[in-house]
């Protein structure tokens, strides 16, 4: 039996979300301020959280940070009322898999939380330690990159994307795979390919320096395609 932590703060939605979920099978936990709901999180380590933005005590931005600073992996989709591409942008950076702005339907959010369960944490993605290019060392565990021996700092998603296409070096992914893989959504929700463009520009401007071609490159009109610099090297 799945777990599912809901947090939010509406009580009528709370106890709506709990049948509906209690109804498929799933065990479910509640907070209603984002001080509890971290806690809870923490301690019971449910397979999915669903987090509300607006709480009180702390904010879901800041449950969702503070969340990624201690399980990388935990799934967890954001739930608002707000509707703005830079919240959403904003969500997504700290972490989180998916978003539903509300009002939503609830077979949405329970098709959406059956998916973040059955994909787990890692399934599909090739497991590396470690993978060298250039001047630029990646540290799967614990999600570190250095650069000539010095740390960059790389927002949850932008580590996410880098991870991703260096697992599919070699092979053009597509700016709707990326989309659907690292950030869990398709354009419907606000999230454009414009978000894919915006954060491969990110890594090139922080990794890019000293390469004598860029390490991702641009498919006209299709997406990017990691190209291994020479003398490049992984670890199981």
């Amino acid at each position: 039996m799945a777990k599912v932590l809901i947090v939010e703060d509406e009580e009528g939605l709370l106890e709506g979300l709990e049948h509906n979920f209690k109804f498929e099978g799933y065990e479910v936990m509640t907070a209603r301020n984002g001080h509890e709901g971290l806690k809870l999180a923490l301690k019971a380590k449910p397979d999915v959280v669903v987090l509300d933005i607006m709480l009180p005590e702390k904010d879901g931005f800041t449950v969702l940070k503070e969340l990624r600073q201690r399980h990388r992996d935990m799934p967890v989709l954001v739930m608002t009322a707000r509707n703005f591409e830079a919240d959403v942008l904003k969500g997504f950076d700290l972490g989180a898999d998916d978003y539903l702005t509300k009002p939503f339907g609830v077979k949405e959010l329970l098709a959406r939380v059956k998916r973040l369960v059955n994909r787990g944490p890692t399934a599909g993605r090739a497991l590396l330690t470690t993978y060298t290019f250039g001047d630029v060392e990646v540290r799967f565990e614990p999600r570190e990159v250095y650069k000539t021996g010095n740390a960059v700092a790389l927002s949850f998603k932008e580590f996410e994307l880098l991870k991703y296409l260096i697992e599919h070096r070699g092979r053009t992914v597509s700016r709707e795979e990326l989309l659907e893989e690292i950030w869990g959504v398709d354009e419907d929700l606000g999230v454009t390919t414009r978000t894919v463009d915006t954060h491969v520009s990110n890594l090139r401007s922080k990794l890019g320096a000293g390469f004598a071609q860029p390490f991702i490159v641009a498919v006209h009109k299709v997406g990017y395609k990691f190209v291994e610099p020479p003398g490049s090297k992984s670890s199981p």
